[in-house]
């Protein structure tokens, strides 16, 4: 089973608004539309496992953190991202890091999801 972290990114968001539509409109059943959620999990956690290669490094104060069912979650404060040549600064941001351990690697991978609660970057590539 996949991770359903990225159900709350805009794509997922609009994946989701899209699927509630074609119920309404009985163009599909709730269960097709479930089946296409999964499918979603499936790739996004796959392709941002094997696809994404670029690198962000961050700095911040660590406001929380715990580690529940296998969940690390951190909120940060006062966060610079660095890119090669941008800088960004948001007052808060929420991590929730997965473990993403592939059956066919032995190397631990972790799914990172970053929520920035600061509208103005909510387009600001991780």
């Amino acid at each position: 089973m996949a991770y359903q972290l990225y159900r709350n990114t805009t794509l997922g968001n609009s994946l989701q608004e899209s699927l509630d539509e074609l119920i309404q409109s009985q163009q599909i059943n709730p269960q097709l539309a479930l089946q296409v959620l999964l499918q979603f999990d499936k790739a996004i956690n796959s392709a941002l496992a094997q696809r994404v290669r670029n690198r962000v490094n961050f700095r911040g104060s660590l406001n929380t953190y715990r580690f529940c069912d296998n969940v690390w979650t951190f909120v940060l404060n006062d966060v610079e991202f660095r890119e090669v040549t941008d800088l960004v600064k948001v007052d808060k941001v929420k991590i929730v890091a997965c473990d993403g351990k592939s059956k066919t690697s032995s190397i631990f991978l972790f799914s990172v999801y970053v929520l920035l609660l600061q509208n103005k970057f909510n387009s600001f590539p991780l």
